[in-house]
């Protein structure tokens, strides 16, 4: 796939999806093509955690196919050598301006390269002026509540009015936080744990067991509630 994925235009806020080491190895190549095709997913952010560099290549390497073969960006985040070695067409890393400069120049424009776990204005505004593919406010496995962290949707909803550059919202770990995410005007809402496990406690989760079903659910709710960006205000 081209890097340019993540970046596509459209009427409305894309889903993007974020699996960490438990998700990864709970799914295998036919549950996530059947995930994919359960509505629209503009890419699949694939996180460490703590895993060992070898074990969490090993563990993505036969699904970052399966993810390009659905037309979807395959994302590895914190892992530069596992992102060149499995092919992945992006690149996540941390708020480090360094960090980030150092990757840019390496590996842009054959990758996409994006920071995520951006915690204030200034930082943002920093990282921005280096020309990141996108910003993610939040970070993969930060969704530990329902709902989304309120910071996140302040910062999301700032930088959505204020800079071209694309940013992510992170939601909370139930399906139904994509709305608050998407009411932000970011060109991305990500959900983790409501899609790959999800809090029982959440409503939609009740009804809709299956993570294709919630990445179905996720996507209607954005088709119902998002709100389209030519009526977004200047």
């Amino acid at each position: 796939m081209a890097p340019e994925t993540i970046i596509e235009p459209t009427t409305r806020c894309r889903l993007i999806l974020c699996m960490g080491p438990q998700a990864i190895e709970n799914c295998d190549a036919a549950q996530l093509k059947d995930i994919l095709n359960a509505g629209d997913v503009a890419s699949v952010i694939f996180y460490p955690q703590d895993r060992d560099e070898s074990v969490f290549q090993k563990a993505v390497e036969p699904l970052v196919p399966v993810v390009q073969s659905a037309g979807v960006a395959a994302i590895i985040a914190d892992d530069t050598r596992t992102a060149g070695r499995v092919g992945a067409d992006g690149l996540q890393l941390g708020q480090d301006p360094g960090e980030l400069t150092e990757a840019i120049e390496k590996f842009s424009p054959a990758l996409m390269v994006g920071a995520a776990n951006v915690k204030t204005r200034h930082n943002a505004l920093v990282l921005g002026e280096l020309q990141p593919d996108y910003l993610m406010f939040g970070k993969p496995g930060g969704d530990i509540r329902p709902e989304p962290h309120p910071k996140n949707l302040a910062l999301g909803q700032w930088w959505s009015t204020m800079v071209e550059i694309p940013c992510i919202v992170l939601a909370g770990n139930a399906v139904e936080s994509v709305v608050e995410a998407a009411q932000t005007g970011s060109e991305f809402v990500a959900l983790g744990h409501a899609i790959f496990a999800p809090n029982d406690n959440a409503k939609i989760d009740k009804n809709h067991r299956s993570a294709a079903q919630r990445v179905q659910a996720a996507n209607q709710l954005l088709d119902e509630h998002a709100p389209p960006f030519e009526l977004l205000p200047e």
